[in-house]
């Protein structure tokens, strides 16, 4: 997002199954997720908990692409008076090179900044004057913009959104003053952020050739590299038409829509495709290992495992083990390590959703006087049991409940069912994936819990990183670039 630093990565990727519609319902219920999903071929039903009342939705996307390479995906919806549009570019820190890393969030900063017949900032007054919002969030495989805003706006967002991707500003005051603000944000989410910096460090030792290790902020001496050269042979190659997929969700007649974006988008001229992606990360041999110096007051330690994209057959049984690890007091790292062993204040894990191979990684806090390498000996333990022993079918259960209650939570909104059907477009390479998702999961057995635990967490595909506190006044700079 605009004032987010890090890539946030969901536990669950965009879960919807189906085929051209999926329909759901949302009941008030005494339990904590209704235990009953009805599928046929054109239609779901998912019952979950929420606070009070019941919402039904149909979701029938429809798609024409532009003779410019432009996609548009529509979802009609006059549920409430209200519409988001969002458009999801094939940019992000996986597409950038040495030198220019950072580029894709600076961008994504520049694109509220003006453009030919909008000046700075009218981008956001003409919005909020409706009532509307807009926002933006950059990720390791892709940038994704969206606006919230009344009917009555729809022809006057197209026309800032055509004239920005037609005619950006990028003049050299722009990326200094941009430039500047993404700077501070590294310093305030990286520099000064000690979990931050954990996770930096992490995935630049975990990664040794893949663009995966850089962060998405950028490196710092990167960001004060990039020249106004590059900015704008990245906003020409990758902010061209026909890399670029536009998703509306909404209150809007979905018969006159193709007219309009001819009218406003038909004209922008698309580019040669940008070069492919071809960064094999080598095989891992051995344990790899780090520690950093910085001013905190608990030690820490972060470990992670080499384990798949988001395409591979053990991605949801990865996906639901991470639920399993670590969702909820009930969890099995909450459990031992704060509540059994006491040794930790604060857990977590999370697996990676991305196009290329990505980080299995787990995270621990320590208690005063507690030992980083009792939690991890606890850790290392807890995995192996899991490989050897399995999880319970009520494990599983629980970590299935959960992905069922955030599909259903995702597409209580506009925002969320565009942000969903993004995430697939530019991550999974076509947004219709995402209606095979929750049978993905529901397939999954305690079997192949217990098989991706037996090939994924091994000492040689390991990687970790140590928090070592030191004094506020003795800390320094210890980047990995």
């Amino acid at each position: 997002m605009r004032s987010s630093l890090r890539n946030i990565r969901s536990r669950f990727s965009p879960i919807r199954p189906g085929g051209a519609s999926v329909s759901f319902a949302v009941m008030h219920s005494d339990t904590r997720v209704a235990n009953a999903v009805r599928r046929s071929a054109a239609t779901l039903l998912v019952l979950c908990v929420v606070e009070a009342g019941m919402c039904a939705q149909s979701i029938t996307p429809r798609e024409f692409t532009l003779k410019n390479g432009l996609k548009v995906v529509m979802v009609e919806d006059h549920t409430v008076p209200s519409i988001c549009f969002s458009m999801v570019v094939r940019a992000g820190s996986r597409y950038e090179r040495p030198g220019i890393t950072g580029i894709s969030h600076l961008f994504e900063h520049m694109m509220f900044n003006g453009s030919k017949n909008y000046a700075p900032t009218q981008f956001d007054k003409i919005l909020e004057a409706g009532g509307g919002y807009s926002n933006a969030e950059t990720g390791s495989d892709f940038t994704f913009y969206y606006e919230e805003f009344s009917p009555d706006l729809l022809d006057k967002v197209l026309d800032m959104e055509a004239d920005r991707i037609r005619s950006l500003k990028i003049d050299s005051a722009n990326l200094e003053q941009e430039r500047g603000i993404v700077k501070e944000e590294r310093r305030w989410s990286v520099d000064d952020n000690v979990q931050g910096k954990m996770y930096e460090d992490l995935y630049a030792t975990a990664y040794v050739v893949h663009a995966y290790r850089t962060p998405i902020v950028g490196w710092m001496k990167d960001l004060d590299n990039i020249t106004l050269r590059d900015a704008r042979d990245y906003f020409r190659t990758y902010y061209a038409p026909n890399n670029i997929t536009v998703i509306v969700v909404g209150a809007f007649d979905s018969r006159m829509f193709r007219p309009k974006m001819e009218r406003k988008f038909g004209a922008i001229s698309r580019q040669p495709a940008p070069r492919p992606i071809n960064d094999p990360e080598p095989p891992q041999l051995g344990e790899r290992f780090a520690k950093l110096y910085k001013a905190a007051e608990l030690p820490a330690v972060a470990i992670a495992y080499k384990t798949v994209g988001v395409s591979s057959p053990d991605y949801c049984p990865l996906d639901l083990l991470s639920v399993i690890l670590s969702h909820g007091q009930s969890s099995r790292m909450y459990r031992r390590l704060v509540y059994e062993q006491q040794l930790a204040a604060d857990v977590a894990c999370g697996l990676d959703g991305r196009i290329d191979p990505g980080l299995f990684s787990l995270y621990v806090q320590m208690q005063p006087e507690k030992s980083v390498e009792d939690a991890e000996s606890e850790i290392f333990k807890m995995l192996d049991e899991i490989g050897r022993n399995g999880v319970s079918d009520q494990e599983l259960r629980k970590a299935k409940n959960v992905a069922q209650k955030s599909y259903a939570d995702e597409l209580k909104t506009n925002a969320g069912i565009a942000a969903r059907l993004a995430r697939y477009e530019a991550v999974y390479g076509d947004y219709q994936k995402s209606f095979e998702m929750l049978n993905r999961y529901e397939m999954v057995g305690v079997a192949d819990i217990q098989r991706v635990a037996q090939r994924y967490f091994s000492e040689r595909m390991r990687s970790v990183v140590v928090l070592v506190p030191e004094k506020a006044e003795s800390s320094g700079n210890t980047s990995p670039h």
